[in-house]
C-alpha cells in the first residue's frame, strides 16, 4: 500500500509537470515503485494500468505502445475493467485517435450508463470531431446526472453554442 501511495504521488506529478526532464524523472520514480509493488502483488490491475500511464505520459518508453500494452494486459484478463478502458480512451484522445476513444467510451457507457466522466468525454470528443448532433445528444444525457447547478449550467451553455 505504501509503494502504491508513493507511486501515485509521482504519477500525479507526471500529469501536472510542464518541464520534460522533471516529468520524465517523476515517471521513472513512479515506474520503479509500481514495478516493486507488482513484484509483491502481481494481480494488482490498477497498479499495472498506472504503470502503463507512467510510460505513456512520462515519455519513458521508446514508444507509447509499451504503456498501452500494459493496460491491454489488464483488459485481456478483464474486458470490463472500467479503469483500463477509461485510461485507454484518454490515451486515444491524447493521441488524436478519436474513433478509438469513442469506441472505448461507448463500451464504458454500456457497462456503466451513469458514468458521467465517460458521457462528458464522449460529448467532448464529438464536439472536437465536429459531430454536433452526437455531441448535443451526449451532453443532454449528462444533464440528469450532474448534481452541481453551475456545472449543469455550463453544459447547457455548450449545448446552446453547438445548436
Amino acid at each position: 500500500k505504501n509503494l502504491i501511495f508513493a507511486a501515485r504521488l509521482f504519477l500525479e506529478g507526471v500529469r501536472q509537470e510542464n518541464d520534460p526532464k522533471k516529468r520524465k524523472w517523476k515517471a521513472f520514480q513512479a515506474k520503479d515503485l509500481y514495478e516493486r509493488s507488482l513484484s509483491i502483488n502481481p494481480s494488482n490491475d490498477s497498479a499495472l494500468v498506472e504503470l502503463g500511464i507512467s510510460h505513456i505520459y512520462g515519455g519513458i518508453s521508446e514508444t507509447p505502445m509499451e504503456g498501452i500494452e500494459k493496460i491491454r494486459k489488464v483488459l485481456n484478463k478483464d474486458s470490463t475493467n472500467i479503469y483500463a478502458l477509461m485510461t485507454l480512451a484518454d490515451a486515444s484522445i491524447f493521441s488524436g485517435q478519436y474513433d478509438k476513444a469513442i469506441e472505448r467510451l461507448k463500451k464504458v457507457n454500456g457497462l456503466e450508463p451513469a458514468n458521467l466522466d465517460a458521457i462528458l468525454k464522449l460529448a467532448d470528443v464529438y464536439t472536437t470531431t465536429g459531430k454536433k448532433k452526437e455531441a448535443i445528444d451526449w451532453y443532454n444525457k449528462s444533464l440528469s446526472l450532474i448534481k452541481r447547478p453551475d456545472w449543469k449550467q455550463e453544459v447547457e451553455k455548450r449545448i446552446s453554442e453547438l445548436k
